[in-house]
């Protein structure tokens, strides 16, 4: 049986989450400031030190320091004796870099395909018209068996079906032109924004990011997502793909002792903002059965009113942060909040959301029988690593030592659909040149036959060649001949 983990502590109680209910998922929210990052990154270091793996996106480049040993100072040391909390046992934990673009991590890649319509018309901003001629170029590639693995493949794709959208009407449905054109320009757009980059292969091997080093402990992996933020609903979008390929690769295990694998989901308002109504009603699919794989997800967002309710009601373990309530809005969420979580009569938990200090955190999470422990307000527990970003040596020296070093670096570019369609309209092209040229009597030979023995014009008028010109010549130089000896011998008989 694993160890609880020490999540806060109060003067009167500690606050443990349970190992064996962490695949039952969470939510750590709070404004900003508030304490979430280091929440986040000690959570993340328990279940590490537990032999479970983790994946979190590292939003404002500041958790690479989970891979350094923390250290003490004057200022630290007041603050754990002010609120009675232990020192750690300084330590940093394996980890792996992981970037989209390539630049502070190995590369991280997804076909066209594997990422799906539903997720690529997010991506993409489509309506639904548009939304349906992706699931027409998706279905189309199936029965021609056509690979779409990067953008390039789904261009072609593209191109395809809008010039066979004749043929392809009463099977697939109306293809409309403008349509075909808003795609396209959606394409232009995410590539722009480096999806380019995302879209491809070798593509991510899930098992991957469910490493242990050989102390036992899980990998901590970072996604550099500081650029990647750039284009939110690239960033969400692929987050939850990453959960997607979770859900669809492990088997089911039941409940365990602790989770399998831990994925921490940061700027969790970016998931559901604008979503439609299927994409929200997947998610929460997901997270719903997830759980049954040994997956714990935890959101981490500014507002609990981010969360959908449908979601939020699966979220068992708790960690409030403070809220400021200077809004209607803030006002709302508070109370959300408060509600959600399990009454202690010794508290008002609307009060103390607004009063909570920095790295102060109203908490509740699943007990011994899996009901929302009664809520308290404690001080999280520091983490034992860094509290801040490693620096660019310690960085290179992590990716140095990666044990993928290799394995995703080079983009690998088979044959998929985009060179199947070039080399079907070359030979198309080919074939239609070799046509010509026999329509045109075969080349040079067919041009000196015409010349010489005369053609049909385009109306079937007849055009005489040199032959037929010098015998008409010679015909009409002997009948003159022969009209003058005629003529010639009865003027001579006259006389």
């Amino acid at each position: 049986m694993a160890n609880p983990i020490l999540l806060a502590k109060n003067a009167e109680q500690d606050v443990y989450l349970l190992p064996k209910y962490a695949n039952r998922h969470g939510c750590i929210t709070g404004a900003t400031g508030t304490g979430k990052t280091v929440t986040l990154q000690g959570l993340a270091q328990s279940f590490s030190q537990l032999g479970v793996p983790v994946f979190m996106a590292d939003i404002k480049g500041d958790l690479t320091g989970i891979s350094q040993p923390g250290q003490t100072s004057p200022k630290f040391e007041e603050r754990l004796q002010k609120y009675n909390l232990p020192m750690p046992q300084f330590a940093g934990c394996p980890t792996v870099l992981w970037d989209v673009f390539g630049e502070q991590g190995h590369p991280v890649r997804s076909t066209i395909s594997d990422m799906g319509p539903l997720l690529l018309s997010r991506v993409l901003g489509l309506n639904d018209t548009q939304t349906g001629i992706l699931n027409i170029v998706f279905k189309l590639a199936d029965d021609e068996g056509q690979l779409i693995l990067d953008l390039k493949d789904l261009r072609a794709m593209l191109q395809n079906v809008s010039e066979r959208a004749a043929e392809l009407r009463q099977t697939y449905g109306n293809i409309s032109a403008a349509s075909v054109g808003a795609i396209q320009r959606a394409l232009l757009e995410i590539e722009n924004q480096g999806a380019n980059l995302f879209f491809g292969e070798p593509m991510l091997d899930i098992f991957d990011l469910m490493r242990v080093d050989s102390n036992g402990q899980g990998y901590i992996n970072i996604l550099a997502a500081d650029r990647l933020m750039q284009a939110p609903k690239l960033y969400s979008t692929f987050l939850l793909w990453l959960l997607a390929e979770l859900y669809e690769s492990l088997p089911e295990v039941g409940d365990l002792d602790k989770p399998k694998f831990v994925f921490f989901f940061d700027e969790a308002h970016l998931l559901f903002n604008d979503a439609p109504k299927v994409l929200v009603e997947r998610i929460e699919q997901i997270v719903r059965l997830i759980r049954s794989k040994g997956v714990g997800v935890y959101f981490v967002t500014q507002n609990p009113l981010d969360i959908p309710d449908t979601v939020l009601g699966q979220l068992g373990n708790r960690v409030q942060h403070a809220l400021r309530a200077f809004t209607p809005r803030d006002l709302k969420a508070v109370k959300t909040a408060a509600e959600t979580m399990r009454e202690n009569p010794k508290l008002n938990a609307a009060e103390a959301i607004t009063e909570l200090g920095v790295g102060e955190a109203l908490i509740s999470c699943l007990d011994e029988k899996g009901i929302p422990s009664i809520t308290q307000r404690a001080w999280v527990m520091p983490p034992a690593s860094r509290i801040g970003p490693a620096t660019e040596s310690e960085r290179q020296a992590i990716r140095n030592a990666s044990m993928f070093t290799g394995k995703y670096d080079r983009v690998l570019d088979r044959e998929s659909a985009y060179e199947v369609l070039q080399k079907r309209a070359e030979q198309l092209a080919s074939a239609q040149s070799t046509k010509n040229e026999e329509s045109d009597g075969g080349g040079i030979l067919g041009s000196v036959k015409d010349l010489m023995l005369g053609s049909t014009g385009p109306r079937g008028g007849k055009r005489d060649g040199i032959v037929q010109q010098v015998v008409k010549s010679q015909v009409r130089s002997v009948t003159r001949q022969l009209i003058r000896g005629v003529l010639g011998s009865l003027i001579g008989g006259r006389k």
